[in-house]
């Protein structure tokens, strides 16, 4: 037992130091960590945002947001005009084989790198004064009434509310031994910047044995391509480029491209373990937005404007309880995730509909002669997969 004063006085100190305070505390900086942290931010909440990187970085990731987003950027006063974003409009898809179908895309969308944006947003969250820390998240305790994050340099942080927006899957899902974590997925994702020639109103979903790929432009004239693939399919090549030639070129539209185009990262950008099972919004009071509360089949495109579609849900909730958080944390959790069900559970079902039909090479043929003969089913599956606009 330490009985010195001064010893006392200095370790309770040392105690006090490490804890901090804030209303909120979001783990991860992505879009929707970061969209969340501007939207609590402008009400007034006290909001820290702890992410492991920092910015600008390069993210696996299609690029494409749904125009369905602009009214909720709007009301955050977030610009993202003066990106330069690229403005989508048409969508087209093609077989293993090659055959192509063409459709228009009813809201439309824009094309906006991940490197770009989410700078962007940290340098708006920045200014309307959240409180950002760059450091990885080891732990997460909630007694007392109240939630403690532990990271890595040893800081623990309180708060009233903790908000999950680390992505797809991370130690934390881990601590909260959350149902999917322990399961192993197949797939693996893969991103390129390229210099080359395609339409800047066009996003292109090409399917290839095993996968599919995605291309559309982001600014200043750069391409994206992104691509989903099975890794038993991969490793049997065990180099991205070969794989490309071998698998991808048979794709005589993949073929065309890769065939003109020039890569301008100094190597592609690879994420593992992508896990699409079910996930719950709300695990042990903690809130889940983004990927870390569902991620939806990226050939559906919805995936970027959903997280930031579900931090508008759960911040308009926080708002609504500002007063007395604590004692309606309960309440909130139940809102959130009826609304979070209501919002996305149908878009996720058909996302993962659409998925098991086009990575099959016949029912991947049989939808594309269905929609030559019936035009109205493409705009129909989009819808589906799609929100309204956002409307605050």
């Amino acid at each position: 037992m330490i009985e010195n004063p001064e010893v006392i006085g200095i370790f309770y100190l040392y105690i006090v130091a490490m804890y901090q305070q804030s209303d909120i505390v979001i783990i991860g900086g992505g879009l929707a960590g970061l969209t969340a942290s501007i939207h609590l931010a402008k009400f007034g909440f006290s909001v820290t945002l702890i992410e492991k990187d920092t910015y600008p970085k390069h993210k696996v990731c299609g690029e494409y947001i749904s125009n369905e987003v602009k009214p909720y950027l709007q009301y955050l006063d977030i610009d993202i005009a003066q990106l330069n974003p690229v403005a989508i409009d048409t969508l087209h898809i093609s077989t293993q084989s090659g055959q192509l179908l063409e459709s228009k895309l009813k809201l439309g969308g824009f094309g906006i790198s991940r490197y770009t944006l989410d700078h962007y947003l940290w340098t708006v969250a920045k200014k309307r004064g959240v409180h950002i820390v760059y450091d990885t998240v080891v732990d997460t305790t909630f007694k007392s009434n109240h939630h403690s994050v532990l990271t890595g340099n040893g800081d623990v942080w309180k708060c009233d509310i903790l908000i999950g927006a680390h992505g797809k899957r991370s130690i934390v899902d881990k601590k909260l031994n959350r149902n999917f974590i322990s399961q192993k997925s197949p797939w693996l994702g893969v991103k390129m910047h390229y210099k080359g020639n395609f339409a800047s109103n066009v996003v292109g979903l090409h399917n290839f044995e095993g996968g599919y790929c995605g291309i559309s432009k982001v600014e200043d004239h750069k391409i994206n391509v992104c691509y989903l693939v099975k890794y038993e399919s991969f490793k049997v090549y065990k180099d991205i480029e070969l794989f490309q030639q071998e698998i991808l070129c048979k794709n005589e539209h993949l073929k065309q491209f890769f065939d003109n185009a020039s890569p301008l990262l100094e190597s592609p950008v690879t994420i593992s373990q992508i896990s699409f099972e079910k996930k719950q919004p709300v695990e042990d009071l903690v809130f889940m937005i983004g990927d870390a509360a569902g991620l939806i089949h990226p050939l559906c495109g919805n995936g970027m404007a959903m997280a930031m579609d579900s931090a508008r849900l759960l911040c308009a909730l926080l708002i609504q309880y500002k007063d007395d958080l604590v004692n309606h944390r309960a309440n909130i959790a139940k809102e959130y995730s009826k609304l979070w069900q209501a919002h996305f559970s149908t878009r996720l079902k058909y996302g993962r509909l659409l998925q098991n039909v086009l990575l099959n090479r016949y029912s991947q043929q049989l939808a594309y002669s269905a929609a030559k003969v019936f035009p109205f089913i493409v705009p129909q599956i989009i819808k589906q997969t799609h929100g309204n606009p956002m409307i605050c």
